[in-house]
């Protein structure tokens, strides 16, 4: 991994990319320590040191909630956009066509995300505006209260373009590497708060360590499950085109236990929290009895969190994943899996094998999800990096080192071939 990060920045172009992308992120976390008008910060700092789901729903905004800074939304009305726009591609066939026709078509369902993106934003700002009111930390008038509104709403949006822009000009996924980024941001000070616990003799040195060891085996988990794979061997048949034979060598088709990555990791947490910060902004019985039941950590919210999982791991699947277009490539070179026939019977064969390693990769998702959370119980220790964070982490870093190692090999065979025709002694016409 450090050899790649230090191959990139020999190449000028690859280096501007990841300089781009580390510009981008910068100027996100500066966003978010800048507060948004009438917003009573002290007061709203005391409110998050009472802990509950607020200090969870801060570590995605990576402190931008806790301060209410023009970020203080984060990437979620984003997330929750992209959400129903992929569940209104699978239910409704025009859009799926949309999808399937090029490129012009995917950028048409992105400025529909783009747009829905708004209306959540809008909905959520309104919901805290008024939520923090109740509470005295926000005093403002309406006018001020518009305001608010308006400056949250658009920081959501300018969070969305920071993302976009990563993702087309920078490496990696800018929703993700944002989320990433805020997540990472807090290690220092979870680092200190650790260190002054020990110091005050509010934990013990010895469930420190084992915690500690749980979690690098937590990382280890997560490592083998992002890198994990299940080989289907493929022989290709020998063709004759000439006096030349092609073909007849052996190779496989690699197939990933966690082909979505932490995609229902973000998908099922955006879906749990969102009713549960609705709730959140009103008064009664119902809204109480709401917030218990979507709490994280309570049952139902566990259930739910384990099931949606499982659920956006098949769904992303067989989003990113055509097992009958892989199926005619192998028939269309003549490649064939041993002893599946060519044609349907491969694609059927893809599919299962596809939906067995899914159903083993997304429950172990879900394990490793909730391991450091029955640390916290088990334990009594608060740990600040809870299972999604975890996974958050690492599948982002893994995913961002390989789109770099694709990209150094990329520009290496193009400095292969270019050394070819600079030598090649070509006459020129």
């Amino acid at each position: 991994m450090l050899d790649s990060f230090r191959d990139a920045f020999r190449l000028p172009d690859l280096k501007r990319r990841i300089l781009f992308t580390l510009a981008l992120l910068f100027a996100f976390r500066v966003g978010t320590h800048i507060p948004t008008p009438g917003i009573d910060t002290a007061a709203m700092a005391h409110l998050f040191d009472q802990g509950g789901v607020l200090g969870f729903l801060d570590i995605f905004a990576g402190g931008a909630l806790r301060r209410f800074s023009i970020f203080a939304l984060g990437v979620g009305p984003y997330i929750n956009s992209s959400i129903v726009m992929q569940l209104l591609v699978v239910i409704f066939p025009t859009l799926e066509k949309m999808q399937k026709e090029g490129e012009d078509g995917r950028k048409k369902i992105v400025q529909w995300t783009r747009i829905g993106t708004v209306p959540f934003a809008l909905i959520q700002a309104v919901g805290m505006i008024l939520w923090l009111r109740s509470l005295g930390i926000f005093s403002g008038h309406t006018l001020d209260a518009l305001v608010a509104i308006s400056t949250v709403t658009a920081g959501s949006v300018a969070v969305m373009w920071l993302g976009e822009e990563i993702t087309d000009h920078g490496i990696g996924n800018g929703i993700s590497l944002i989320i990433f980024a805020g997540i990472v941001a807090r290690i220092p000070e979870a680092i200190i708060q650790s260190w002054n616990m020990i110091r005050l003799g509010q934990i013990n040195v010895l469930v420190l360590l084992l915690a500690l060891v749980l979690i690098i085996a937590v990382i280890a988990g997560c490592v083998m499950l992002q890198e994990g794979q299940r080989r289907l061997p493929v022989q290709y048949a020998k063709r004759v085109v000439g006096n030349k034979v092609y073909g007849g060598q052996s190779t496989f088709i690699p197939l990933k236990v966690n082909q979505a990555g932490v995609i229902p990791i973000i998908f099922a947490s955006s879906v749990l929290l969102f009713p549960y910060t609705i709730a959140r902004f009103f008064s009664g019985n119902a809204a109480l009895f709401f917030q218990r039941i979507f709490a994280p950590g309570s049952i139902v919210y566990t259930i739910l969190y384990i099931g949606l999982i499982i659920f956006f791991s098949y769904f992303y699947t067989a989003v990113v994943f055509n097992p009958e277009d892989i199926a005619n490539n192998m028939k269309k070179y003549g490649g064939f899996i041993l002893g599946i026939r060519p044609g349907k019977p491969t694609s059927e064969f893809i599919e299962k094998v596809m939906a067995r390693i899914t159903l083993g990769g997304a429950v172990f998702l879900a394990l490793v999800a909730l391991v450091p959370n029955l640390m916290t119980q088990l334990l009594g220790v608060n740990f600040y990096f809870g299972g999604t964070a975890v996974l958050i982490v690492v599948g982002v870093a893994l995913d961002t080192v390989h789109q770099i190692e694709a990209q150094l090999l990329m520009r290496h065979y193009e400095g292969i071939l270019k050394r070819k025709s600079k030598g090649s002694g070509l006459l020129r016409f």
